[in-house]
């Protein structure tokens, strides 16, 4: 079986939900790590996108979807695409497990809309057994992001799932175009979205808010930024997050459950697991060394606008 929508839904084969992203704060979108049985699996038209990845072993699956016939032997990382509205069945020969993503139609018509493509020419087709190396990729790091014990910042499955649609809808030419452009953010753009980030670290922090901020669409956005700063825009966030935690922890005014919540992160594990990425020690070996790893963290604010601002 190669789709499989997130919701439950009743059909005959059983499904087990391993893991799930509901509690990970990613909004329009969302993924599941299943394992489904042998035999037949009815799945009705629904009201978002559906990507199932196939992980592991071989198996041999057919299914009617589209008012097509189709009969393979799934392969590991082999997708099937399911628009919004399209239903379907799938039979497998054995037990299996699924990658499953689903994906809002408003996120994926936002998408198209902010390349300014037109509709007819970009737009989630039924795919089948598709072998995708650049969308396995994508697809293989939101999985990363799902199994994690502490999930990145959710900009990055965010900014995931922009690229998969980008992909899916085969207009990944665009941002090739531009990106071969080499462009950058307009210094007062740059500074007004460090800023920004800035003054919300402790908050949620989302590409369209950022976009917004930035007068741009949300790929167009991801690019330039990336070209500007030298990294991408949740590797930012996350390295200006462990900076200040840093920083308050060595003041040591605050606890460092206090510094967790301050700085955006969402307990204090996660902190301690981004500051020993980063910094190559735990916020209690900073507090007890005093030690200055700001060579590590060498993208501070007053760095980040000096790139803004120079000409």
């Amino acid at each position: 079986m190669n789709a499989v929508t997130p919701i439950p839904q009743p059909h005959s084969g059983s499904r087990i939900a391993l893991l799930s992203s509901k509690t990970l704060g990613w909004q329009g979108f969302g993924a599941e790590l299943v394992n489904v049985s042998a035999g037949l699996h009815r799945i009705p038209a629904l009201k978002h996108h559906r990507v199932g990845v196939h992980v592991g072993a071989p198996v041999k699956a057919r299914c009617i979807c589209n008012e097509r016939r189709y009969s393979r032997i799934q392969a590991h990382g082999d997708a099937d695409v399911i628009p919004a509205g399209v239903d379907g069945q799938w039979t497998d020969e054995a037990a299996c497990t699924i990658f499953s993503v689903w994906i809002g139609e408003d996120v994926a018509q936002r998408t198209v809309e902010q390349l300014e493509l037109k509709t007819g020419e970009a737009r989630l087709r039924p795919q089948f057994q598709m072998r995708d190396p650049r969308f396995q990729h994508l697809a293989w790091a939101l999985r990363a992001e799902l199994e994690a014990d502490d999930a990145s910042d959710p900009l990055y499955a965010e900014s995931l799932c922009t690229a998969m649609v980008v992909r899916l809808i085969g207009s990944a030419p665009v941002l090739d175009k531009l990106e071969n452009k080499r462009r950058t953010l307009a210094p007062k753009t740059a500074a007004r979205v460090i800023e920004f980030i800035e003054a919300h670290l402790d908050q949620r922090l989302t590409l369209g808010e950022l976009a917004v901020h930035a007068e741009l669409s949300v790929p167009h956005f991801k690019v330039l930024f990336r070209e500007t700063l030298g990294m991408p825009v949740h590797q930012y966030v996350v390295q200006r997050r462990v900076e200040r935690a840093r920083a308050l922890l060595i003041q040591g005014r605050l606890s460092a459950s206090q510094i967790a919540l301050e700085t955006g992160f969402a307990h204090q594990s996660h902190m301690a697991h981004w500051m020993g990425r980063l910094l190559g020690v735990t916020p209690r070996e900073l507090v007890k060394s005093g030690a200055n790893p700001g060579s590590i963290v060498d993208l501070d604010a007053f760095h980040a606008r000096r790139i803004a601002t120079r000409r």
